[in-house]
């Protein structure tokens, strides 16, 4: 029998953005909506898949606009489709972006709109109750989701829109090459926000010399220029001088991150990019759970068939970890 080469897991979560083709077709005319101005690389690894994925299948892009620079009023053509960033900012813990996002569904009755691969999270029923009145007033809204708890709130509560599982945008990049070989054994890369989980305090309590989030991987003057754009972009709304120079700043911050996880042997991460990026490069890693569970439904659902991913789990201070094909191992921490 013929030898049949088996396709990497990694290349099966890219070919099923594919499927986002259905709603925004190749060659058409797309304004994207929410791109990231700020020093979260998860973030901006998601913009630099969009833009690749637009890129790839000749999606002309009209214009770009950030929360800071986008006027709800703007008159946009009706043939137009108005296609949101994705991620994780659908809900109640990102109030700025929501807002957005409910102002957009309001305002644009009649154009298509499509969210792209969002996890979603509500703490507050009221929130909830507010974005459904919008949502589902809205004819021709899209909704892809990251996971299946966000897949099964839209579908409960949003039955006028038309909602579908997706991986992250960010897989639109793989494979990530980078150059030379690990000289360190492991990076810890660990969430310090609103989104940390007791899970992550085994290895943070052990390991804090040795342990970065985004926001300490760029240093202070790195920051400055980020705040620098974004205060620019407020200043003057759609500047397409300054829209040009974030994009080619970011490539750097990007850049940047893959040179730090290419120095380490295996990244232990509560960061879901964190965890994607590893999986890009092909680095062995490790995912442990943010607070309310969206790295271990993504991983259940998407990266548990990648053979360099890991789940862990803490089991009396220490990280078990559920590997791919290999034995069950528990590293102590």
């Amino acid at each position: 029998m013929p030898n049949v080469q088996q396709i990497h897991p990694m290349s099966e979560l890219k070919q099923r953005l594919e499927q986002i083709l259905e709603v925004i077709p190749p060659r058409s005319k797309v304004y994207y909506i929410d791109y990231p101005v700020h020093s979260n690389c998860g973030d901006l690894l998601i913009m630099k898949g969009t833009e690749a994925f637009f890129k790839d299948n000749q999606i002309q892009v009209i214009q770009r606009f950030s929360v800071y620079d986008f006027d709800e009023r703007m008159d946009i053509p009706r043939d137009h489709i108005l296609v949101l960033h994705g991620g994780g900012n659908f809900g109640d813990l990102y109030v700025m972006h929501q807002n957005l996002r409910e102002k957009i569904v309001e305002n644009y009755p009649h154009h298509r709109i499509v969210l792209l691969p969002q996890t979603v999270y509500y703490q507050s029923e009221e929130a909830l109750r507010q974005t459904v009145s919008i949502f589902n007033k809205h004819k021709d809204l899209h909704l892809y989701l990251r996971d299946e708890k966000s897949f099964q709130l839209i579908s409960d509560h949003f039955p006028n829109c038309k909602a579908r599982l997706m991986p992250d945008m960010a897989h639109q990049l793989w494979p990530i090459p980078f150059k030379g070989s690990p000289s360190k054994e492991r990076l810890n890369f660990l969430r310090m926000d609103i989104e940390a989980g007791d899970e992550q305090a085994a290895v943070a309590s052990q390991m804090q010399d040795n342990t970065l989030d985004w926001h300490t991987l760029y240093n202070r003057y790195e920051r400055k220029l980020v705040q620098w754009a974004g205060g620019g972009l407020r200043r003057m709304k759609g500047s397409k001088l300054l829209q040009l120079g974030w994009r080619l700043y970011s490539d750097y911050l990007v850049n940047k991150a893959i040179r730090r996880f290419a120095k380490y042997e295996t990244i232990y991460t509560s960061r879901l990019h964190g965890h994607i990026l590893s999986c890009l490069m092909a680095k062995p890693n490790v995912l442990i759970d943010n607070s309310y569970g969206k790295n271990s439904g993504y991983y259940h659902l998407w990266t548990h068939k990648v053979n360099t991913a890991n789940l862990a789990e803490t089991i009396s201070g220490s990280i078990s970890v559920k590997p791919n094909y290999r034995e069950k191992q528990t590293i102590t921490v």
